[in-house]
């Protein structure tokens, strides 16, 4: 149950940020941003803390390599259902939510892997050692 928190808050911040629906954070600061430039800023930044928080995570556990590879087994399933005509990728708003989905699982599983290898290993992270 933690790993789909996790996942799904990632998925919220990326969607939250960038989606093909007109309510996302990029597309509300380019119609409306100019006209109150302190809640634009306020809400960027607490993206920029999200992304920070997400991204520090996932390359302490994962890291670079392990990001391509969880990206890689996601383009092969995606791949897999594309084969097997179970997807279509001829919409573009259904790519890009499959974009959102592919990222938001790297970044679930980036926050989630020491969690994971603990549990699996018993063996725990300097950064997860207390005092």
């Amino acid at each position: 149950m933690g790993f789909i928190i996790r996942w799904l808050c990632a998925f919220f911040l990326l969607a939250a940020t960038f989606n093909p629906t007109d309510y996302n954070y990029l597309k509300w600061i380019q119609d409306y941003g100019h006209l109150n430039l302190s809640i634009t800023v306020f809400f960027g930044l607490l993206l920029l803390i999200g992304y920070i928080v997400y991204l520090r995570a996932t390359l302490r556990s994962i890291g670079g390599l392990g990001i391509v590879l969880v990206l890689a087994i996601v383009v092969a399933s995606v791949w897999v259902l594309y084969d097997l005509e179970i997807i279509k990728l001829d919409d573009s708003h259904f790519n890009t939510w499959l974009a959102l989905f592919a990222l938001s699982f790297v970044l679930g599983v980036g926050l989630s892997w020491s969690i994971f290898r603990r549990a699996v290993t018993g063996q725990t992270d300097m950064d997860d050692v207390e005092d």
